[in-house]
């Protein structure tokens, strides 16, 4: 017979918890670091990545998908595809895309 592992039960978060990691989230944004040339460069790389390194295909469908918020079945019905034709190429479009970014940073 396996043994059965038993966590204790997570108590509900409070007012007072709510209102501290607002607090937190508040305090991080002011003392955290400036990311901006980062988040720039990655930008640059992403807009380069996307215009020379995606299928045109790719790239048509991550646009509706990301940029103009299609769902996947409105993409196919949209484009008169199959909804997992859609949701493949969305998935290669986004592994191309992970594997000429990981290092932009």
């Amino acid at each position: 017979m396996a043994a059965v592992s038993r966590r204790a039960p997570q108590r509900a978060l409070t007012r007072r918890d709510n209102e501290f990691m607002g607090d937190l989230a508040a305090w991080e944004r002011e003392n955290g670091e400036d990311n901006s040339e980062q988040l720039e460069r990655l930008r640059r790389n992403l807009r380069r990545v996307r215009s020379a390194e995606l299928t045109p295909r790719q790239a048509q469908l991550l646009h509706l998908y990301y940029d103009l918020g299609y769902s996947m079945s409105g993409i196919a019905g949209e484009l008169g595809i199959d909804k997992s034709t859609v949701s493949r190429t969305i998935s290669r479009g986004r592994e191309r895309l992970k594997r000429y970014l990981q290092y932009s940073l």
